[in-house]
């Protein structure tokens, strides 16, 4: 797993900072990890590059416990690695939506025929919409102002509708350039449903993994780093990316109107549209999808957020993979497990209460 020296360091002070031991990880649901000590062997990941820097505290803090596992993630993006894990080519995916109830008919080759998998909201992260003006370091934006942006309704940035909502803000007049996703990515699904539920007048696409083609000047980017380096590196360019990606290269973001106030992204904001969220309707059992509220009013709430998913198989056709993959997905939903992600990469621990039940889908994998 290749991962930018940002996330190298944030994963490697978040597990010395929790000085997690092996005794300590094999305790549930304080830890969470597998009660079989003797684990050994190698599984592979892959998937989002969201949570590329929780994956890599996860994986140090679960290898320091059992130094005779390894354990590989390729951040390749959401949909290549729903693919990778359909095809049998990993044991495990990261993504950040789940699969649909329709893709679920489809077959899983590293799954045992007639089993089901299982998929985890595991980590919860705000998606900052980032910018570079020069000499404007914050911006206010309401759901439709955001949409007529992204959608190329508001071409230049002295537009009187962003003028209305930053009055003390010297605005240029200067072209909106939209930096988006090139690649199938689960934040893109994320962002294009905020925009389609809280402001459908002006963003009438479909959310989807893949960008449409929207008018105005639009550049793709491949991954999260790229996005993140086409906006930094541009004047008036604007897009999305998961927020610990944003606070580590320092890029100033928006704040989103919520109701009567306007919100900045943050753990505690973002895991508080998820508490309020149910689940999605038409799930077997182990699959947590859950169907996010968007347009909430509530105060304190940041809407604009992606949950990625760890997905599994509940038989495998490696049984050897099996127990790896079950300890591995025990530690990441454990208390020491999100704590690591958190303090790596400022992601929403996910609550007890949801604990509870990603630990009984976890139940579901075979590991005899």
């Amino acid at each position: 797993m290749k991962l930018s020296r940002f996330a190298q360091a944030g994963a490697i002070a978040a597990v010395a900072a929790l000085t997690l031991t092996a005794c300590a990880a094999n305790e549930r649901p304080d830890a969470g990890s597998t009660t079989d000590t003797t684990l050994s062997g190698t599984i592979a990941g892959a998937g989002a590059s969201s949570q590329e820097v929780a994956v890599q505290a996860w994986t140090a803090g679960f290898q320091q416990a059992h130094p005779d596992v390894e354990v590989t993630y390729d951040a390749a993006g959401s949909g290549a690695g729903r693919e990778s894990f359909q095809a049998g080519a990993v044991a495990f995916a990261g993504s950040d939506r789940p699969f649909t109830t329709e893709e679920l008919g489809d077959t899983f080759a590293g799954c045992t025929d007639g089993t089901g998998i299982i998929q985890l909201p595991t980590y919860i992260s705000p998606i900052a919409v980032i910018f570079n003006i020069d000499g404007v370091e914050e911006l206010d934006l309401d759901a439709a102002t955001l949409a007529g942006l992204f959608s190329g309704g508001i071409t230049k940035w002295n537009d009187p509708a962003i003028a209305a909502l930053n009055p003390d803000a010297t605005l240029p007049d200067l072209a909106v350039t939209v930096v988006h996703r090139a690649d199938d990515s689960g934040t893109t699904e994320n962002f294009t449903d905020y925009l389609f539920q809280a402001a459908p007048a002006e963003w009438t696409w479909e959310p989807d993994g893949v960008w449409p083609e929207t008018p105005g000047v639009n550049e793709a980017a491949q991954g999260t780093s790229g996005v993140v380096s086409a906006v930094s590196g541009g004047n008036g360019t604007i897009g999305y990316a998961d927020a610990s990606r944003a606070s580590e290269e320092g890029l100033s973001t928006v704040a989103i109107k919520v109701g009567d106030e306007f919100v900045r992204y943050s753990p505690e904001a973002a895991a508080a549209v998820v508490d309020a969220s149910p689940f999605e309707d038409g799930r077997e059992a182990g699959d947590l999808a859950i169907a996010l509220d968007r347009t909430t009013d509530a105060a304190g709430v940041y809407p604009i957020i992606l949950i990625s998913y760890m997905i599994a198989c509940q038989d495998y056709v490696d049984a050897a993979s099996a127990p790896i993959v079950k300890g591995y997905l025990d530690f990441v939903a454990s208390a020491e497990g999100q704590d690591a992600a958190a303090a790596a990469a400022g992601s929403a621990p996910i609550s007890d209460s949801l604990r509870d039940k990603v630990n009984a889908a976890i139940d579901l994998i075979v590991a005899e």
